[in-house]
């Protein structure tokens, strides 16, 4: 075939044009030129891409004849114009063309940037961005193709802000830790001066500060004795060996802080309910607990909350449960249990000497022999105060200790109050802050003002308790004739005339003239009646002391008549 004319579009055969291709762009796409009505051939021309049949060049001419392209042909929308990929055509583009693929507008249009395929002997597209020129300096190029200035960077402004903020955040740095090192010691300080405040006012109250008193102790306080408040507990010890007692009252002076066992010998003289003189040993065993609670607050002009009787084997237990005492011993005990000669002693006597329950009990109750009453009562004294040394001076603890004894109080006492009594106690012996001390008594078991006053007034409160309303004038007698018996004759006259009964004792030496001694004003009438009573003259009766416990003293001089005779 040498017909280089091929069908297009608008083939002749359907009425329309037809095209030549002239030639291949560098990207292998042809271009076509519209043929001229009159230049077209009747038949129609297989096409040949590449422009290899009927002697085609690659330009576009072939060696035969060559006919021209119609006019006008543009298969890319390029408005008939050919296309020169160069720009070297005396032709200039057709408006809109762009060899990128972008859309036709009006005027240049940017370049894509995204755009890979290039042009041979033209710059690629990067290569060409990176020869356009620079936005001036301080502008950068925004999306909406107008400019933005912008401060650019600089390589030693940036060391220097780099630098400043190194430095300021180790200041920061610093500082946050001068300020947690500046908290600590201050909270240090604070911890320190309360310890100290806390320390120096627990002294003060303890009294423990050298040459300063507090109000918690006995020096330095200006509260009287008797306006002192304190809680009494009296005990008595019943050996179920030997079948005899022993008593104590444990004292709480609540006012100084010091806590006192005092010790009542059996001889003390108690007056009963019918006014009869008896003793503090023939009062627990016949009137019981509440009888001898009664007539001791009488005598001593005191107020005795219970009364705790506590057996042997309470005693025993009670010293089991604190874990053993330690108390300095006088004298060797021997073991009650063991009769033969020559065994070694139960007790030992010295100091710090460790006594398990039953060798306390053995120590409490021992009565050597040739010894006073008064050595076997200051051994149980010593017994009681190791174990409240070693009792619990916790309340809750202290009443499951009495608790566990399994032991049956007297009322009003209950566990929880003698729990409560004896942790208070326990506290002060473990302090320091305890004593035993004896209550004396002459002979008779009477009271003495010089020998009594001592313990009745510092410890017990030191005023006689005012008698019940319709309750008989309480009388101590003090014998002074030389005659031991007008004594018992001037009690049958007082009980017979309504009077209670004391026994005073014996004077040292005979006195020629008898007085009836009254101390409060209210009883100045009642010293008058007594005086009228045993047949005394209306002027022995004088204002002046009054034993503890009596309402009205009278001491029989040579002068006085029983009234028997």
């Amino acid at each position: 075939m040498n017909d280089r004319y091929e069908a297009g579009y608008g083939d002749d055969q359907y009425g329309g044009d037809q095209y030549e291709i002239v030639g291949y762009d560098d990207y292998g796409r042809p271009v076509y030129q519209q043929v001229p009505s009159h230049r077209q051939q009747p038949q129609q021309r297989t096409y040949d891409p590449y422009g290899q049949q009927q002697g085609y060049a690659q330009g576009g001419h072939d060696t035969g004849q060559q006919q021209p392209i119609p006019p006008g042909y543009d298969p890319y929308g390029t408005q008939n114009a050919p296309y020169d990929p160069y720009g070297t055509g005396a032709q200039a583009p057709a408006p809109g063309y762009d060899p990128y693929g972008q859309a036709a507008t009006s005027g240049q249009q940017p370049r894509v940037t995204e755009q890979t395929a290039y042009i041979p002997q033209q710059a690629r597209p990067d290569e060409e961005a990176k020869t356009e020129a620079p936005p001036t300096e301080g502008q950068k190029a925004g999306e909406d193709g107008e400019f933005a200035f912008v401060e650019e960077p600089d390589g030693e402004s940036e060391d220097v802000i780099d630098w400043l903020k190194f430095t300021e955040n180790r200041t920061e740095r610093r500082e946050e830790a001068r300020r947690r090192a500046r908290g600590r010691v201050i909270a240090l300080g604070v911890v320190l001066a309360l310890v100290v405040a806390g320390g120096v006012g627990y002294l003060w109250y303890a009294g423990k500060l050298p040459g300063v008193s507090s109000p918690g102790t006995a020096k330095g306080t200006t509260v009287a004795a008797g306006a002192q408040k304190r809680d009494v507990i009296v005990v008595h010890l019943h050996n179920t060996g030997k079948r005899d007692t022993s008593t104590v009252l444990l004292v709480d002076n609540t006012t100084t802080k010091r806590g006192t066992t005092v010790l009542l010998p059996n001889s003390l003289a108690l007056t009963d309910d019918s006014g009869t003189t008896t003793t503090l040993a023939k009062s627990v065993d016949d009137d019981g607990s509440s009888g001898t609670r009664d007539q001791l607050d009488t005598v001593l002009g005191t107020d005795i909350q219970g009364t705790w009787r506590l057996d042997t084997p309470y005693l025993q237990n009670l010293v089991e449960l604190v874990g053993n005492i330690e108390i300095d011993t006088d004298t060797d005990v021997p073991d009650p249990d063991t009769k033969k000669k020559g065994a070694a002693p139960l007790v030992h006597r010295g100091q710090a000497q460790t006594l398990s329950g039953k060798m306390a009990v053995a120590y409490a109750t021992y009565r050597g022999p040739g010894e006073t009453e008064n050595a076997q009562l200051k051994r149980f004294g010593e017994v009681m105060q190791g174990a409240l040394r070693k009792l619990s001076s916790d309340p809750s603890a202290a009443t499951t200790t009495v608790q566990t004894l399994a032991q049956i109080l007297d009322p009003p006492l209950t566990d929880k109050d003698l729990g409560t009594f004896l942790a208070k106690l326990a506290d002060l012996a473990k302090d320091g802050k305890y004593r035993t001390v004896p209550l004396p008594v002459q002979s008779d078991g009477t009271l003495t003002a010089g020998t009594s006053d001592s313990v009745v007034k510092n410890i017990l409160g030191g005023t006689a308790k005012s008698p019940d309303a319709g309750s008989a004038v309480r009388v101590a007698v003090q014998n002074a004739t030389g005659s031991k018996d007008d004594t018992e004759k001037a009690r049958v006259t007082l009980l017979g005339g309504g009077f209670g009964f004391i026994e005073g004792g014996t004077a040292s030496g005979a006195q020629s003239a008898s007085k009836v001694v009254y101390s409060a004003p209210a009883d100045k009438q009642n010293a008058a009646e007594v005086a009228k009573t045993l047949g005394l003259p209306a002027g022995s009766v004088t204002k002046g002391a009054v034993s503890s416990g009596a309402d009205v003293l009278v001491v029989l001089g040579q002068d006085y008549r029983p009234a028997a005779s």
